[in-house]
């Protein structure tokens, strides 16, 4: 919505300067026509008074604002009985009506603006026919015809601005709507995948453990070295179990993020960790991360600066990781670089052993499943002896 706000109201200072601008000039031009033909008037004085208090009170005009207050109000009624004052000593003065208009319409609701300015067109039409002399077509119907295009123009466009605002407003509501929709089928399908595991790991191996216990409880007397090979069985499930079960706790809600702080201070928190005499891990930032970070773009680069470090630690022999967060106008980068012993990037099976996003375990298929998920690539750089650079990228608008 402040993408069209911003040039809305851009316009509408525009419009009014050019106004103010017109209304100055109009005046300026009426006082010097008459200073020219009746410099030496009786009704000089008054006229230049009145044109002085005038100009006063139209500067004055912008520090009142534009909503119709008592004050504005007062303003303006002043503002027209010194105009109209002008122009029953002045007929050359009527011109200055049609920045009126723009600063009647401007404060008054229609009903109200509409009447002023019938009322300071007959004025002008009265001033100028007295002018003329005699019952001039022109003269009659030309300040009628420019105020009802002056008033329509403005009523139209006030009008399109009010229905544009409420289809923006509209527009934002719907949106909004649509990502708690998204939000909500989003932690449902990950509750889902979360059952589908905890049934293919955690409940799968309770039940076998289940029933190797109950077959070692019915053998311990008769055949107690099969019992013995069935409680080390179980023991040994219950280990991966366990296992599986920190994994999922820790895929939940990364630790150094639930403590608050933001990404910035858990990826410092994760290389200070990470940090030993033969190890230094620095963090570098370029750019000001959104504030808030979509809580999925944080967790997923956290997780693949840990699972990046682990595998510097593990495989690369460097001295040195730094890790580089870069937040662009539309995406977020991490950027993992060690002066490890690298490996040929062209060769997937290197990955494994020498790589600091090595493919063992489930490194770097973890890595780009939680890209995947967000829309986002991997690049990976690496020559044998000149270490590895990894380079994810998240949009920050979903793909």
């Amino acid at each position: 919505m402040s993408g069209v706000a911003v040039p809305e109201r851009d316009d509408t200072r525009a419009l009014t300067v050019v106004m103010h601008t017109a209304f100055f000039v109009l005046l300026s031009a009426s006082v010097a026509r008459y200073l020219a033909r009746h410099a030496e008037g009786p009704h000089t004085p008054w006229v230049i008074a009145l044109s002085v208090l005038l100009a006063v009170l139209y500067v004055l005009g912008p520090a009142l604002g534009t909503r119709p207050t008592p004050r504005r109000l007062a303003w303006l009624g002043l503002v027209v009985a010194a105009w109209a004052l002008l122009v029953v000593l002045a007929p050359s003065f009527a011109w200055c009506a049609v920045p009126l208009f723009y600063t009647g319409l401007r404060t008054l609701p229609p009903r109200a603006a509409i009447p002023l300015v019938a009322l300071l067109t007959a004025l002008a039409a009265a001033a100028q026919l007295s002018l003329a002399g005699w019952p001039d077509p022109n003269v009659l119907l030309a300040p009628p015809a420019v105020a009802a295009v002056a008033t329509t123009v403005f009523v139209v466009m006030q009008r399109q601005a009010v229905r544009r605002d409420a289809l923006i407003d509209d527009l934002v509501r719907t949106r909004r709507e649509l990502a708690a929709t998204e939000r909500r089928e989003g932690t449902l399908a990950e509750r889902e995948r979360l059952a589908r595991e905890i049934h293919d790991t955690l409940a799968q191996g309770l039940s076998s453990q289940r029933m190797l216990l109950q077959a070692a409880d019915r053998l311990w007397d008769s055949a107690p070295g099969t019992a013995r090979d069935h409680v080390r069985t179980a023991a040994a499930i219950a280990e991966r179990s366990l296992a599986e079960a920190r994994r999922f706790v820790h895929d939940l809600t990364p630790a150094d993020l639930a403590e608050g702080g933001g990404l910035l201070r858990a990826l410092h928190a994760v290389a200070d960790r990470e940090t030993t005499p033969e190890l230094t891990v620095r963090v570098y930032t370029e750019g000001s991360p959104p504030d808030p970070m979509p809580a999925p773009v944080e967790s997923a680069l956290l997780r693949i600066a840990q699972g990046a470090l682990a595998n510097v630690r593990e495989h690369a022999a460097a001295t040195t990781a730094t890790l580089t967060l870069t937040c662009l106008d539309d995406q977020i980068v991490l950027d993992v670089t060690d002066d490890g012993r690298g490996f040929d990037a062209r060769t997937p099976a290197a990955f494994g052993s020498a790589s600091a996003t090595g493919e063992r375990g489930h490194g770097l298929p973890a890595i780009r499943a939680r890209l995947r998920q967000l829309g986002g690539t991997l690049t990976i750089e690496s020559a044998p002896g000149e270490g590895t650079a990894l380079s994810a990228a998240i949009p920050l608008e979903p793909r």
